[in-house]
């Protein structure tokens, strides 16, 4: 449940993209591999699992990730229930979301590079799903989907305008986009009329994405940054009665960690 989804024009178009990644990604990966990168929040997870899988680790930036692939290879198996609900709050301003996504990026093109040849040596998994996890999972979705979205949109169609002489397929530039288009958006049916911002704002974080995704595999000095996610929606509200109740709320939290 999105608390600030109608916000701004920048959460309507993230809206779309996690729908899309929520209900047919994780879904499919669920129900086919049994196996789908678990998120960092709203999960439940076994103690025999993380104590297996080795438990958390800050290798990268995306340890829940981390954790999932590694649980993955030790055989455990992933079940995704699309009909539970948690609250969850996106960020509303384009540096906010330019960080989270260049984290998210970064991350998973690092853990590809640290965790590939572990993959595949696991003798836990069948083949298909290693091919999944490596091709599939971490190779398309997390670091050829990003470059040929920038080299496409941003360098090739561009240059297609301006010089005559370069001709791309009609496949290319208007078919396979259209497709994409109406996959990322019939998940937001009430959002369909914003489509062509969502492919403005995806173009322009494509960039960002993209350079992301070279400093994860090539592990240069940005690789481990970490910056929080500002977030400006409806947990605002809250804030002075969070600031008065802290105190009382981490005890009662505490003592609720305490007996499980």
């Amino acid at each position: 449940m999105l608390l600030n989804s109608d916000e701004c024009l920048l959460t309507r178009t993230q809206e779309m993209s996690l729908n899309y990644h929520f209900k047919v990604e994780q879904e499919v990966g669920s129900s086919t591999y049994a196996f789908f990168g678990f998120n960092g929040t709203a999960g439940v997870w076994r103690m025999a699992a993380l104590n297996e899988a080795g438990g958390w680790k800050d290798r990268t930036t995306v340890e829940d990730m981390d954790l999932a692939v590694r649980a993955s290879l030790k055989g455990w198996k992933f079940l995704y229930i699309g009909s539970i609900n948690v609250k969850n709050e996106l960020p509303s301003t384009l540096k906010a979301y330019r960080y989270q996504q260049h984290r998210w990026s970064c991350g998973a093109a690092n853990l590809f590079r640290k965790m590939v040849y572990e993959i595949i040596i696991s003798e836990k998994v069948t083949l298909w799903k290693k091919l999944h996890l490596i091709y599939s999972f971490f190779f398309v979705r997390k670091i050829v989907a990003h470059i040929v979205t920038f080299m496409l949109y941003c360098v090739v169609i561009p240059i297609c305008v301006w010089v005559p002489e370069v001709e791309v397929p009609r496949w290319g530039t208007i078919y396979i986009p259209t497709i994409i288009t109406i996959l990322n958006a019939v998940g937001t049916p009430r959002s369909l009329y914003l489509v062509v911002f969502w492919i403005v704002i995806e173009n322009a974080m494509s960039l960002h994405r993209c350079k992301a995704t070279f400093i994860g595999l090539f592990e240069t000095q940005r690789v481990n940054e970490w910056v929080v996610t500002e977030k400006h929606g409806d947990a605002s509200k809250d804030k002075i009665g969070t600031r008065q109740h802290g105190r009382l709320s981490f005890k009662l939290s505490e003592r609720k960690t305490s007996k499980l």
